[in-house]
């Protein structure tokens, strides 16, 4: 960070209670599902304050366990939610790629297309429908990356209601319910939990 400021070493302090606090914690990756990779994805809009860069995250699922996640400020700035939610489209849709291709190579293939979730309808009309609009002509390579993927079925994108949305773990601030549920649904364990 170039400019720390006292709330991000209060933020700092708050992430190394809590990993204090939980010490057990892992993640399952369990052995009872298919092998096929499932993506989530989510922007938080302009939510830098300084320079207004959108906040992308995506997490991407084996089954039902967590192997990939990634929490970046886009390099540019967005002007409309659905076109930050599209760059994090795009940038998932990569990863997908390149663990497709890492799997094959373990000789693990998925013959199915992969899912994308995502919680914006907006993003999601635009990888359907490869219609140029005014407001999309600057995110034209992002959306050949995608729709090319969806029209070849490799992607099959899927809208996910904002309250079950799992990468909010990671871009925003949760309240505790929602945290837990969603620390649940990733099948996060505590080794010392009582059973």
């Amino acid at each position: 960070m170039q400019q720390p400021h006292e709330e991000h070493w209060a933020a700092a302090l708050h992430v190394v209670r809590y990993l204090k606090g939980n010490p057990g914690q892992r993640i399952m990756l369990r052995s009872d599902y298919d092998l096929q990779l499932s993506a989530w994805c989510d922007s938080y809009w302009a939510s830098c304050p300084l320079t207004r860069r959108s906040l992308t995250g995506w997490l991407i699922l084996l089954g039902n366990s967590p192997i990939s996640w990634k929490t970046k400020k886009q390099h540019t700035i967005s002007r409309l939610s659905a076109e930050a939610e599209y760059r994090s489209m795009a940038a998932t849709t990569c990863e997908l790629k390149w663990l497709k291709e890492l799997l094959l190579t373990l000789h693990v293939e998925h013959p199915n297309p992969m899912r994308l979730y995502c919680d914006n309808q907006a993003a999601l009309h635009i990888a359907a429908n490869l219609v140029f609009h005014e407001w999309t002509k600057h995110i034209e390579i992002d959306c050949h990356l995608v729709c090319d993927e969806v029209r070849i079925g490799h992607i099959r994108p899927t809208y996910v209601s904002t309250h079950v949305q799992l990468v909010d773990i990671f871009i925003k601030a949760l309240g505790r319910q929602q945290f837990e549920f969603v620390l649940r649904k990733l099948g996060i364990q505590d080794l010392h939990a009582p059973a």
